[in-house]
């Protein structure tokens, strides 16, 4: 199982509006694409001077899979959401590889 971790760190004052439009809109456009078995919506616990930072995990069963995803769904949603948000965002990027659940 691979691990597709977007962090986006957003601007307080659209921080309610991006969530409820992630929960919504934006998670569920990812997850249809059928690439990904599950996904975890966290929030960061420690307190930043601006903004308010969340980790969304997306769950993807191979390699080959988040890489379709990457090259054919992804440009299009990034796209979406740095055009909804622009400038009241920071986000980056990590993939992990699932070594053992417990």
């Amino acid at each position: 199982m691979i691990i597709y971790n977007v962090t986006v760190n957003i601007e307080d004052s659209v921080h309610e509006e991006w969530k409820k439009w992630m929960l919504k809109v934006h998670i569920p456009d990812v997850m249809n694409t059928g690439f990904f078995a599950r996904y975890h919506f966290c929030r960061l616990m420690h307190d930043e001077p601006q903004g308010t930072t969340y980790a969304i995990q997306y769950f993807c069963p191979s390699k080959e899979s988040l890489e379709n995803y990457l090259e054919n769904f992804a440009p299009k949603l990034q796209q979406e959401h740095t055009a909804k948000y622009k400038d009241r965002f920071v986000a980056f990027r990590t993939f992990l590889k699932l070594e053992r659940e417990g």
